[in-house]
């Protein structure tokens, strides 16, 4: 692909907004943890170590859809290494800034937690691209991080089960394995398929 054809081709995926996005939702994660004074209480980040990858993952998922899927199929060249290198640097970018706004000392939901919810989240994203098309994806990934976040704290204390490794700290290695996996799922799926078409 020509240097043209790759400024277009990102062009029409969004990736210009996208990055502006992620560069924002970082600032305003750096901002947040800062306003919340996380380095007293690693308690704190959990709202940011949640809220800014389930904002960047969702960034992410709308810039995954094809403004011209059927011209996309007739291509000669297969489209799975454009998707997938799509995918991976997007998820890279959001995974190099948003461990930016938790890096003091108390590393109990540090950069590594950060990382490894934003990989479980463009996971989830990326897959329910596949299933309900990329204007749509964030959705469940919304009411996903929504349920989490308000059914943990109703939960009594001690280990949080497995369904809950967004809010596990960064040590988990359950939650590694979980997120691992939902990203890897769903960027096969959205590699191999594609976005679902828009209606």
């Amino acid at each position: 692909m020509t240097a043209t054809g790759l400024v277009l081709h990102a062009r029409s995926r969004a990736v210009p907004q996208t990055v502006a996005t992620l560069v924002a939702t970082a600032l305003l994660a750096v901002w947040a943890a800062h306003a919340l004074d996380t380095h007293l209480d690693p308690e704190r980040r959990v709202p940011v170590v949640a809220l800014a990858p389930l904002i960047a993952s969702a960034a992410i998922g709308t810039g995954l859809h094809s403004a011209s899927d059927e011209l996309d199929r007739t291509e000669v060249r297969p489209w799975w290494h454009r998707r997938a290198a799509h995918l991976s640097a997007l998820t890279a970018l959001a995974a190099a800034l948003l461990p930016l706004a938790v890096l003091t000392e108390a590393q109990t939901f540090g950069p590594l937690a950060m990382i490894r919810n934003v990989l479980g989240c463009t996971g989830l994203t990326a897959a329910a691209a596949v299933v309900l098309g990329a204007r749509l994806c964030w959705l469940p990934v919304f009411a996903y991080v929504s349920a989490v976040y308000l059914g943990v704290s109703g939960l009594p204390g001690g280990s949080l089960p497995a369904w809950a490794w967004l809010l596990q700290p960064a040590a988990g290695g359950t939650a590694w394995t979980t997120a691992a996996v939902l990203f890897l799922a769903g960027a096969a799926a959205y590699t191999v398929r594609g976005a679902r078409a828009a209606p």
